[in-house]
């Protein structure tokens, strides 16, 4: 692969999409392209690298705050690696925590259809959890009859 590459290239070469590319310009993650006299951009080595970084710790979920600031310390090389252990382990336990608050959303839907064997939509056990109670009966269906929200 020959340098510099247009932006095509470039979305190739890091497996991040052309519109990304020019996002993450324009948010500051990536630093403006050198523009031909065109006006067409031309990436480095270092952008790819950058991208592929980007990319990578995107897949890891990371947020654009972190990964802005995992840059900045891969960036700096005077920063030690308690820092990025830090921020890292900060990641993880956030992790850690949306995982346990989707266990508990999967527990309680497993629990809801499980309840739900009737037929008979008045008793509906899914529809009364995600009403609060403001669904019981036929209140829903006589509300919409008459052209209004029961909410």
């Amino acid at each position: 692969m020959e340098f510099p590459l247009n932006i095509g290239q470039a979305a190739k070469a890091s497996g991040i999409s052309a519109k990304m590319i020019r996002y993450y310009e324009s948010s500051g993650l990536l630093p403006a392209a050198i523009r031909r006299t065109s006006g067409y951009r031309d990436y480095g080595t270092a952008d790819v690298h950058r991208l592929r970084f980007v990319r990578r710790a995107r897949d890891l979920g990371f947020s654009m705050e972190r990964i802005r600031g995992l840059l900045s310390l891969w960036n700096d090389r005077n920063k030690g690696n308690a820092e990025i252990r830090k921020v890292a382990g900060a990641h993880i336990e956030e992790l850690k925590s949306q995982a346990a608050n989707l266990e508990h959303i999967i527990s309680t839907l497993e629990h809801l259809v499980s309840s739900c064997r009737s037929e008979d939509r008045d008793h509906c056990p899914i529809i009364a959890d995600l009403g609060g109670g403001a669904f019981e009966g036929t209140r829903l269906q006589e509300g919409a009859r008459k052209g209004r929200s029961a909410l």
